[in-house]
């Protein structure tokens, strides 16, 4: 009998721990898309027309993107309680998308991970962008 229960105390504990590290499981290193190649089947893409590109796609999503000089953008987004902030260098060749800064994520400096969510916005926006530029 005492042993049945520790069996049952046991099998309680590694339910227990397994649910604890289900649930902790929100981090994950952050993803950069760094110098995104353009299709090669767009001619005659200019930096504005990428310029134009982001800006479209970013705004069906949310984004705020502001110009802040010759070839770079800021990227912001709100959601709920969340920030998340990214750099966009681009020209006529490519694009990239850098972790900037974010509230309410979960950032962690010394292990690079932030909350898988912000991998999701990065991914969608970069996904429209190149809509946007196949569209053009």
């Amino acid at each position: 009998m005492v042993k049945q229960r520790q069996v049952k105390r046991f099998t309680w504990v590694l339910i227990a721990v397994a649910v604890l590290l289900l649930v902790g499981c929100k981090s994950a290193p952050i993803y950069n898309v760094s110098d995104a190649p353009v299709d090669a089947s767009i001619k005659n893409l200019t930096a504005e027309n990428m310029k134009k590109a982001i800006m479209r796609a970013g705004l069906s999503l949310n984004w705020q993107i502001k110009n802040v000089g010759p070839g770079k953008l800021v990227g912001t987004l709100f959601l709920r309680k969340h920030m998340a902030k990214i750099d966009i260098p681009y020209s006529k060749d490519g694009y990239s998308l850098l972790y900037r800064d974010s509230n309410q994520l979960n950032y962690k400096p010394d292990t690079g991970e932030i909350h898988k969510n912000y991998n999701g916005w990065i991914q969608n926006l970069d996904r429209a962008i190149q809509s946007q530029l196949l569209a053009l």
